[in-house]
């Protein structure tokens, strides 16, 4: 007896829906996950790295201000991560991450007597920018009135959400 498609496609016909709806359950939640996760925010990655380097720089300038480091803050979400090896070595988002970040920046507010940075790389994308610059600063440390000078490149790597900062890992030596 020859297999007789005609009659059997009532029962194939429910096969292949149950099979399709399946298929549908396992697919979509991978599908989801493999997807870019985006900010509710779309940002300028050129323009918004020019901008936070710029308001670095105006934070760390000799005659900085509050309203300059206010300036720099506005970049950052409120529970902002920041890591800055050997000193911090935890990156996780605190609800208090940028009153802490002012506390400590207002702490060493215009300590400079001389600043200057250049941005000398950056990349971005999937909500990262690296930012890579060389900074010269001498000053007097606030804590022990030592004079300080510094000649070094650092490395950040930015994590953004909503179109702020959420994390900061700096790396320099």
């Amino acid at each position: 007896m020859k297999w007789n498609f005609l009659t059997h496609m009532p029962k194939l016909r429910g096969s292949l829906q149950v099979l399709l709806a399946l298929s549908l359950l396992i697919v979509t939640p991978f599908q989801v996950l493999a997807e870019d996760k985006s900010t509710a925010v779309e940002i300028d990655y050129e323009t918004f790295t020019q901008d936070y380097f710029e308001a670095w720089k105006g934070s760390q300038k000799p005659d900085a201000t509050k309203e300059d480091l206010e300036h720099y803050l506005s970049f950052l979400t409120d529970d902002i991560g920041y890591q800055h090896l050997p000193w911090s070595d935890d990156d996780s988002r605190q609800p208090d991450g940028k009153a802490a970040l002012r506390k400590g920046m207002t702490y060493y507010l215009a300590s400079h007597d001389e600043y200057s940075a250049e941005l000398t790389n950056q990349a971005y994308g999937h909500n990262v920018i690296m930012i890579e610059f060389h900074t010269v600063a001498k000053g007097v440390h606030p804590d022990n009135g030592q004079v300080t000078h510094h000649d070094n490149s650092s490395f950040e790597v930015l994590e953004i959400d909503d179109g702020k900062v959420s994390v900061i890992r700096h790396y320099s030596k």
